[in-house]
């Protein structure tokens, strides 16, 4: 491999044919091979090789963002994509990934189907500064509780495994929202997706959370967790971004464009809950 990497391996071939070469490989291994020769640097920061990185959507992708953007070769383009870019008006957001070049996109809550989610006296739409989109969702209070995505597969790069998280925050008046597991699903095409459970909880804290459940519900609490199956239930993990995510399940994306459905909801316990803040769901690649 040292060898074939070698100055003199390639100085006897043109520069084009060099970077053909490196657009058969990856967005990775390319900016690695842009310091191993000067042959190798300047084609692989050709527009032949990330020409071929780049979704190929980009350009409607690129006209669809909030704000314009100008760039001076692929390379650039490419790097410029790799952060997030609100598109279709702000309601949802896109990435590629860097090692990649794979998408993601995130759904904000108003791309979401949140039952009840315009009646004031059950959610409100708020600003938060650390969210990424100009409004998310925040419960006040109600027993339904139903969150619904969906994504259609031909938005998203082909034959990739991908992972769909709900992004939300509890608050520190939160009550009721993890006294029974929530029901979470995915589901593409026709096919019936398995139904597993969560908890809207952190990890870490749930033995505080089954202290205060046992001197403000009692015995009710084991009672409304014996409606539904358990299982092992997920819990919510802490993000890069400050936010709290729960994985509702993967899938793979095909070549066929498909309609992928992602849900949680608790609509078992009749109890009241509220404090739950919703950003929406991310659809990425998972590894």
């Amino acid at each position: 491999m040292e060898g074939l990497m070698d100055d003199d391996h390639f100085k006897i071939l043109p520069e084009g044919c060099v970077s053909t070469i490196l657009s058969f490989t990856s967005p990775q291994d390319a900016c690695k091979s842009s310091v191993v020769s000067t042959i190798f640097q300047a084609a692989a920061d050709s527009d032949i090789v990330w020409e071929r990185f780049l979704p190929v959507d980009y350009q409607d992708i690129v006209s669809k963002s909030n704000v314009p953007f100008k760039f001076s070769s692929k390379k650039e383009l490419f790097l410029h994509l790799c952060n997030s870019l609100l598109v279709d008006g702000g309601r949802k957001s896109f990435r590629i990934e860097k090692s990649s070049g794979k998408k993601s996109f995130i759904l904000s809550a108003r791309d979401l189907h949140i039952t009840w989610s315009n009646e004031p006296q059950y959610w409100r739409w708020a600003s938060l500064p650390e969210s990424r989109f100009s409004e998310v969702a925040v419960l006040r209070t109600m027993s339904w509780l139903e969150i619904v995505g969906k994504i259609e597969t031909q938005m998203l790069s082909p034959n990739t495994k991908y992972g769909a998280y709900l992004i939300l925050k509890i608050s520190e008046r939160s009550y009721g929202l993890d006294l029974m597991p929530s029901e979470i699903s995915v589901e593409v095409g026709n096919n019936q997706g398995s139904t597993t459970s969560a908890y809207l909880r952190l990890a870490q804290e749930h033995a505080r959370k089954q202290q205060l459940e046992r001197l403000f519900y009692g015995n009710r609490t084991e009672r409304l967790k014996s409606r539904v199956a358990e299982g092992d239930g997920r819990v919510a993990s802490e993000r890069e971004d400050g936010w709290l995510e729960i994985e509702l399940g993967e899938f793979f994306s095909g070549e066929n464009d498909e309609e992928v459905k992602m849900s949680l909801m608790e609509v078992k316990g009749h109890h009241l809950k509220g404090g739950l803040i919703i950003e929406g769901i991310e659809v990425r690649p998972k590894h």
